[in-house]
């Protein structure tokens, strides 16, 4: 049950960007809970915007008290504590609605497809195109962070979805990146 939060505030920092800070801090939130095999841990970003599309700078990693207190020690904040300011444990706030945070994908390459057609069914790339036209790419006008794979290397958009509110919360397990597309998390 989620009943308690830790917050985290990316600290400005003349070298990095606000929004690269926050993608390091995440990277390391999902190897931790990866290595804790961890799906009891809801995170939570309350600067969520649309209009202008960001996340903010605070991360907020809801889950009991024992759960974070097993976190913490952890050490996944090494490298990271001279960036970021971290409150202390706080109980969730009565008033708090509830919402989903969920990853949400997008076919938002269409090269990248087509490439992968190509080599996947052995087509020529006038083929490739004629079955994945340009209308397939779609933008997002979802907040996003930009992570490195730790499988591949490669760097990816992880966009996160809000849902709708709720009054009441909606148990349920969260992945690795503690997100959940049925599981909500308090939203204050």
């Amino acid at each position: 049950m989620l009943t308690h939060y830790i917050e985290i505030r990316v600290r400005p920092d003349p070298e990095f960007s606000e929004s690269m800070l926050l993608g390091a801090l995440f990277s390391k939130l999902h190897r931790a809970l990866a290595d804790l095999q961890s799906n009891s841990i809801g995170v939570s970003f309350p600067q969520y915007s649309l209009k202008p599309k960001t996340l903010g700078n605070t991360l907020r990693i809801h889950a009991d008290p024992a759960m974070l207190d097993k976190l913490s020690n952890t050490g996944w904040l090494r490298g990271m504590r001279d960036h970021v300011q971290i409150n202390e444990m706080m109980h969730i706030p009565e008033t708090a609605e509830y919402r989903t945070l969920s990853r949400k994908q997008f076919k938002t390459n269409v090269e990248r497809l087509r490439r992968r057609r190509m080599k996947r069914k052995g087509e020529s790339y006038e083929e490739a195109c004629a079955y994945i036209p340009d209308t397939v790419e779609r933008r997002s006008d979802l907040p996003f962070i930009c992570l490195r794979s730790q499988s591949n290397g490669n760097t990816f958009l992880q966009f996160i979805e809000l849902g709708t509110p709720q009054a009441e919360p909606i148990p349920g397990q969260f992945n690795t990146y503690g997100l959940s597309t049925t599981a909500t998390v308090p939203w204050f």
